[in-house]
């Protein structure tokens, strides 16, 4: 903790400390999450049943990324800020593994449902695709976090940029069913992603390509079963700032807004059962035509 001794001096003492407090303020969050849906809830509300999947999908990422942050490391230098053995590769990246799987699922579940909701397959065939590309994605960085080749870095996070380009598709599908407050949500969702894509296009993969194409600092990657062994044993603990200036956009943006958009996509979900209500009336109507006329058309075939 010396760190924090010397925070008048280090800039990585206040990143620290700002990445703490709002972990911190997350994790509150989502503790009134579960305390609302826990206590004499609103029957608009969706049954407590039905949304525990989605809280327990929020909780692992939200105390994912408190875990993280706290204990901040960079995966392939193998550097972090606390000599502890929480702060190994190996267990960091099994964290946020489980953490970023969690959080595709959260995404697979809302657009299943806004989907279906309304009549949209385009929206719903995003939803099954989004799990399996961050599967891949995790594979692609395990790869690299185990050969230090930051190749797999850069797949990795052009995989995550054609998964939310697929999700902004879905959600700008669902515009013209919605209105009012659903419809603003979709909106500031969309804005959201282009801010995300942006950052991931002219940011963060190009600096991944640098890096693997700068070379390997130490001549050679590591094989799978001496990098396993190396995420597992090693790691560095630095306080200067020029170890971290390529982390701290890209984590202090990760541990804040996604887990942001994590707690709002959980508590957008529990309204799930007065989300009709926002509906365009042409939409309204058309899908209540086709639904009303499905089995019409089934009679008269079975006839």
């Amino acid at each position: 903790m010396r760190l924090i001794l010397r925070a008048r001096s280090n800039p990585l003492a206040w990143w620290w400390g700002f990445l703490t407090l709002v972990s911190g303020a997350n994790i509150a969050v989502w503790f009134a999450l579960y305390s609302a849906l826990h206590s004499e809830a609103p029957v608009t509300l969706i049954g407590r049943s039905d949304v525990e999947p989605m809280l327990l999908l929020c909780a692992a990422y939200v105390f994912g990324c408190a875990f993280r942050s706290v204990l901040p490391r960079a995966d392939v230098q193998r550097i972090c800020l606390f000599d502890t053995w929480l702060s190994s590769v190996f267990v960091g990246r099994s964290v946020a593994t489980v953490a970023e799987v969690c959080f595709a699922a959260q995404w697979m579940i809302i657009l299943g449902r806004l989907g279906a909701m309304a009549g949209a397959d385009t929206t719903m065939n995003v939803a099954w695709v989004i799990v399996p590309l961050i599967v891949i994605a995790e594979v692609c960085s395990w790869y690299a976090v185990l050969t230090t080749n930051y190749l797999g870095n850069a797949i990795e996070n052009s995989i995550w940029a054609v998964a939310f380009f697929i999700i902004g598709i879905g959600l700008c599908r669902l515009l013209p069913e919605f209105n009012g407050p659903v419809r603003l949500a979709l909106i500031i969702a969309i804005v959201g992603i282009v801010g995300y894509l942006a950052f991931l296009v002219t940011v963060d993969v190009p600096m991944y390509l640098s890096r693997w194409r700068a070379g390997h600092p130490h001549g050679k990657l590591l094989g799978l079963i001496e990098g396993l062994r190396d995420v597992s044993t090693r790691w560095v603990v630095t306080h200067d700032i020029r170890h971290w200036e390529g982390e701290i956009a890209w984590m202090s943006l990760y541990f804040s807004a996604a887990v942001w958009a994590s707690l709002a996509l959980c508590a957008i979900y529990t309204f799930g059962n007065d989300l009709p209500r926002y509906r365009t009336e042409a939409a309204a109507v058309s899908w209540s035509t086709v639904a009303s006329a499905a089995p019409l058309q089934l009679t008269s075939r079975l006839r």
